[in-house]
């Protein structure tokens, strides 16, 4: 019974924070420019109050938070900013519990596992937290251990959200640019996906793999055989958050330095691996006693085809150079087109915004809130954008507020010019890897293979007479008959400047039959040449105008 009262109390809670936040003039981003105008809190009180909101909700929606943080094409620019500023840090739970879950989970006792293990945790987070051990062979590991009973809450959340998933398709422009289950259905994945400590170890392995030529950048590396679905081990980094570096330290360290390192890193990560750290604000980017940038909490990652590389790469540098018709161009290649979509006032935004960013101070250039703008903009006239782009958006702000952190007048601009040739020299290398030239080489084989039966086909169907083209056009039917219409309108061109042509003949031959005192019958092929050019004007522009209506 009181199991079926905290289900009921819990769905309630999350009904009421749907119809408070699902008006659907609340998160119009018109609505949020003009909150003082209606006596209503400014914008950025109403994204806090709505970001607080989703914080006492737990876990699960705090999540839901920051992947709404990723949707500026959903979400204005105050809601987006408040929601990326998320902090999921909580009161850390009891060392009893810590040892129950790493006893289930390692099949061994705490003491029997550890050297030492620090009770009092480094971090604590709404699904786990992190403690610092030694394992018996003296290795310092960080020890992360999943909150009790969460993977059951975050099911039961899951579930009460699907129920009432209609709902959220009052927020503003969901109806137009997000399929509210299927939002929900991608927020699942990522957060089931998160809740495995596996797989945020295999994330590890691979952006370490990835940047072992930074020697500036660091990535913990996990222990395999101490890492379970609940429990991770891994490489224990000594540092401090980036925000919390102190004015004297930063005398001690060449901050240009090594904001162009991460800077680099996170291009080579976008634009050649195809796979990033999705998740880079300040609290999970460390500096090292040994001043090196270390990256941690590597949960949530983006995965990029090689197409939207290359696409995310042309738009990057035309960014950074200023070139907005290109920017807007590639804008509109990126994304998918619904029919109320408006090229030529989306090409002229997307032009005014890079241009009002390429005229603003250094300081003010931010790459990251450019590409959040145009996702707002395109989804506002009728282009809805790939997931991926506002993920990098907001990757893009967390490092440009690191690298400023780091290097007050640190240029990004500046950094993806600089780097544009390796990056482009790299993904060549990667084009050209073994494995790549192997595939080639097979279609080749397969391409010559079957090249001589099918040259034999088509010249036996030349010799036998039997050659066919099929042509598809679609509705051909309107077609023969504007071909018809062409030809009617030519013809009878043609039949007006033979009268013409006629009737002036015909003026130097005297008659007794005279109109104006001109000769008659050259008057009336004048008259009919004449109203029939009248005629075949007004049905060509009355025809006209119908079509345009």
């Amino acid at each position: 019974m009181a199991k079926t009262r905290g289900r009921l109390s819990r769905y309630r809670d999350i009904a009421w924070f749907l119809a408070k936040y699902s008006r659907a003039d609340l998160l119009s981003p018109a609505a949020a420019d003009a909150g003082d105008a209606r006596g209503e809190p400014p914008a950025a009180t109403q994204a806090e109050a709505f970001a607080r909101d989703l914080e006492a909700l737990g876990p699960t929606f705090i999540k839901l938070g920051q992947l709404l943080s990723t949707r500026a094409d959903l979400l204005p620019g105050a809601y987006v900013e408040a929601l990326a500023r998320l902090q999921d840090d909580v009161d850390p739970f009891e060392l009893a519990d810590v040892e129950r879950i790493v006893q289930e989970e390692l099949g061994v006792r705490l003491s029997k596992a550890f050297q030492e293990f620090d009770p009092i945790p480094v971090a604590a987070a709404s699904l786990g937290q992190v403690h610092r051990a030694v394992l018996r062979d003296g290795r310092e590991v960080a020890v992360k251990v999943q909150r009790p009973g969460i993977r059951e809450q975050v099911m039961k959340d899951l579930a009460a959200l699907d129920e009432i998933a209609l709902i959220l398709d009052r927020f503003n422009g969901a109806r137009r640019n997000v399929d509210a289950a299927r939002m929900l259905d991608e927020f699942r994945r990522s957060l089931v996906a998160e809740l495995d400590y596996r797989q945020e170890a295999q994330h590890l392995i691979t952006i370490s793999h990835q940047l072992r030529d930074f020697e500036d950048i660091v990535v913990p590396l996990p222990i395999d055989d101490y890492t379970t679905a609940r429990v991770l081990t891994m490489d224990f980094i000594r540092g401090t958050k980036i925000t919390a570096v102190s004015g004297v330290e930063r005398t001690e360290f060449d901050g240009e330095r090594l904001a162009d390192s991460l800077f680099r890193a996170y291009l080579q990560q976008i634009l050649v691996d195809g796979v990033f750290h999705a998740d880079p604000h300040p609290g999970n980017v460390l500096l090292t006693e040994g001043h090196r940038i270390a990256l941690v909490d590597l949960g949530m990652v983006g995965r990029l085809t090689a197409p939207v590389q290359e696409r995310l790469l042309r738009l990057l540098l035309a960014i950074g150079q200023g070139r907005g018709d290109e920017v807007a161009a590639v804008t509109i290649a990126l994304g998918e087109r619904r029919e109320d979509f408006d090229e030529i006032e989306m090409r002229r935004v997307v032009i005014d915004l890079v241009a009002k960013y390429q005229r603003a101070p250094l300081a003010e250039l931010k790459v990251g809130r450019v590409m959040l703008e145009m996702s707002r903009s395109s989804a506002e006239h009728g282009l809805k954008m790939p997931p991926e782009l506002t993920m990098l958006g907001k990757t893009l702000l967390n490092l440009d507020e690191i690298g400023r952190t780091l290097a007050p007048h640190f240029d990004v601009n500046g950094a993806i010019r600089r780097h544009a040739t390796e990056l482009m020299r790299r993904r060549m290398m990667k084009a050209a890897s073994p494995a790549n030239v192997f595939t080639s080489m097979l279609d080749v084989k397969e391409f010559a293979e079957r090249l001589p039966g099918r040259v034999n086909k088509i010249l036996d169907s030349v010799a036998a007479n039997d050659l066919r083209l099929k042509v598809e056009i679609i509705d051909r039917g309107s077609i023969i008959d504007g071909f018809q219409k062409v030809a009617n309108r030519i013809a009878l061109g043609l039949v007006l400047a033979a009268l013409i042509v006629g009737a002036a003949m015909l003026m130097r031959v005297p008659t007794s039959f005279t109109i104006l005192g001109y000769p008659g019958l050259a008057m009336l092929l004048f008259l009919a040449a004449a109203g029939g050019g009248f005629w075949m004007a007004w049905v060509i522009l009355s025809s006209d105008v119908h079509r345009r209506t």
